[in-house]
């Protein structure tokens, strides 16, 4: 069974996992806006290389930094999307919801940093 919160306490959880970054990598953040939205749509997943029916708990879309160059000069901005409803799905208890969030925000500032699905697997934000 999903364990749900209100928008405000789920926007509550995503702070505390971002203050959980650490300085010399929050300077690197400030221009990333992070969206909470409901749900992930199809193309999200389709995007993700998720399946219809399956989860997106979250998803960075953009340049990653070590890949970007004077080309990615006036491109649209970056952003990381994290998806409640999904999360929530996946949680069920309350300690879960905490520790889902908090991975989900690491793992999608972890593609920002160019870091791939591999290497966050083997830091336990897979």
């Amino acid at each position: 069974m999903p364990w749900r919160v209100s928008k405000a306490k789920f926007g509550e959880l995503v702070e505390q996992a971002l203050e959980t970054v650490p300085e010399p990598f929050q300077q690197f953040l400030e221009e990333v806006p992070i969206e909470i939205r409901d749900r992930s749509t199809p193309h999200d997943r389709k995007l993700a290389g998720v399946g219809p029916n399956g989860l997106l708990l979250g998803l960075y879309r953009g340049v990653a930094l070590p890949n970007r160059s004077v080309e990615h000069s006036g491109r649209i901005p970056d952003v990381i999307y994290i998806f409640q409803e999904d999360i929530e799905l996946a949680s069920a208890s309350e300690a879960r919801l905490i520790e889902q969030v908090r991975i989900t925000v690491l793992h999608e500032i972890g593609h920002h940093f160019g870091m791939s699905e591999e290497d966050l697997d083997e830091l336990g934000y897979g």
